[in-house]
């Protein structure tokens, strides 16, 4: 673990740990402000609020889809250090558009005919920010590191990650809509002056020419990318995983107002537990494999986090309402005798997920040569997001079918089986030739 943490006295990965950070907590502490401010003061009922949540989420991933295909062919094919900076130029501006949203819609201008749509698309271009940044923060890695260091930068980044979107996350839940505006515009001038820090990591490979077409290269590359075996089942295990965190993300905001009975800052919390969560797995699950990236710990931690959805959907079950009219506040959440073994079962599905995930991204990244590791992270985006739209489609059908979200962890928690069963084939597969 120190030895990982040595990295953050080297120019060849801090600034690109914090221009990651930076534009984690902006993503999060923009959509967050935005989702709450509507779900807490815009509608009034539970399949309106988990439908705009559920569109939000939506929208911001459609660019994953997209768009990874060409995102990966440039971090292929040009210098990454230099596509950073392009994509932190472009953040600027987004988050003024996004800026001028969150203005209206605390002012109570044009809400649902300007401000609502103004955000919505500041949130979609953001995705596009990402999808492009996506693939760079994970390929550049085996470019600037070396092999042994490789496992412990990727938790590294997943870990400061998932702190940054605990603390975008918590500030959206505490600040006045009108600060946050102020604060994401700030973030992202900081964020372009970290990136333009980044050592040059360019193109290993000999110019080829790009294909623009984005339904046929997307078709193409993960076509080149998913017949093999090992990386199916390891892109198939996180595109699951994250099918199932796109559910739990969408369900936080009106669960928290309407089952809980609490106001936002506790949905804030919740989103804070998660993201402390992954970090803590993150670091734990570098310590547990001392360097090597293998799959063998991913079943146990996936089948782990599964257990504690469904002990989540107890507590949940059992929780009792505050009376009518009246919403618990942080302080009075915190008090509650049920607040300490939600929050645990939380923070339990949370850390395994962690545990779960970081050995497989950076599976990903060292089981290629490192000319094609941008594009194999771009294939699994690609898959990933197709798996967290269609998560979405289901939390929404869910919903307009009448089913609680309460009901729907439940099957929340039977996903993590497939999950686990494609974790277990992986591990099984790299113990013999295919992974040498």
């Amino acid at each position: 673990m120190q030895a990982s943490l040595r990295l953050l006295n080297k120019r060849r990965f801090l600034p690109l740990f914090v221009t990651q950070l930076l534009g984690a907590f902006n993503d999060n502490l923009f959509k967050n402000a935005m989702v709450l401010f509507v779900v807490y003061q815009v509608y009034n009922d539970e399949r309106s609020e988990t439908w705009f949540s559920a569109l939000a989420t939506g929208l911001f991933i459609l660019p994953f889809f997209l768009l990874s295909a060409l995102s990966g062919q440039l971090a292929d094919q040009r210098d990454k250090a230099l596509i950073i900076r392009w994509v932190k130029a472009a953040e600027i501006l987004i988050m003024l558009v996004g800026a001028v949203g969150l203005g209206l819609i605390w002012s109570g201008i044009g809400v649902h005919t300007i401000a609502i749509p103004l955000l919505l698309a500041a949130l979609f271009a953001m995705g596009i920010h990402s999808t492009f940044f996506g693939p760079i923060k994970y390929a550049i890695l085996p470019q600037h590191l070396h092999d042994e260091e490789v496992l412990g930068g990727t938790g590294l980044v997943e870990a400061g990650t998932y702190i940054a979107i605990l603390a975008g996350t918590i500030l959206a839940g505490i600040i006045p809509i009108e600060a946050a505006a102020v604060c994401i515009i700030i973030t992202a001038l900081v964020g372009y002056v970290a990136g333009r820090q980044v050592p040059p990591a360019p193109s290993l490979l000999s110019a080829q020419p790009i294909d623009y077409h984005i339904i046929r290269s997307s078709i193409a590359l993960v076509r080149g990318t998913m017949h093999i075996r090992r990386l199916f089942l390891a892109i198939m295990s996180i595109s699951l995983f994250w099918a199932v965190g796109s559910i739990l993300f969408i369900q936080f905001p009106p669960l928290v107002k309407n089952v809980l009975t609490a106001e936002k800052a506790v949905a804030s919390l919740f989103l804070a537990i998660f993201s402390i969560g992954i970090a803590i797995g993150s670091v734990a699950i570098n310590r547990l494999l001392r360097g090597h990236v293998s799959a063998k710990y991913a079943p146990a931690s996936v089948i782990g986090m599964g257990l504690c959805i469904v002990a989540f959907h107890f507590v949940c079950a059992i929780w009792p309402p505050a009376p009518e009219g009246q919403m618990l506040s942080l302080q009075g959440f915190i008090a509650h005798p049920l607040a300490i073994p939600l929050s645990l079962c939380l923070l339990g599905v949370s850390t395994f997920g962690g545990m779960f995930v970081v050995p497989l991204y950076a599976f990903l990244t060292t089981t290629v040569e490192k000319c094609e590791a941008a594009r194999t992270v771009a294939a699994n985006n690609i898959v990933n997001s197709g798996a967290m739209v269609v998560g979405s489609l289901c939390a929404i059908g869910l919903s307009i079918a009448g089913m609680s979200v309460v009901m729907q962890l439940l099957l929340v928690a039977f996903l993590t089986l497939p999950c686990a069963a494609m974790a277990w084939k992986l591990h099984k597969a790299c113990d013999g030739p295919l992974c040498h």
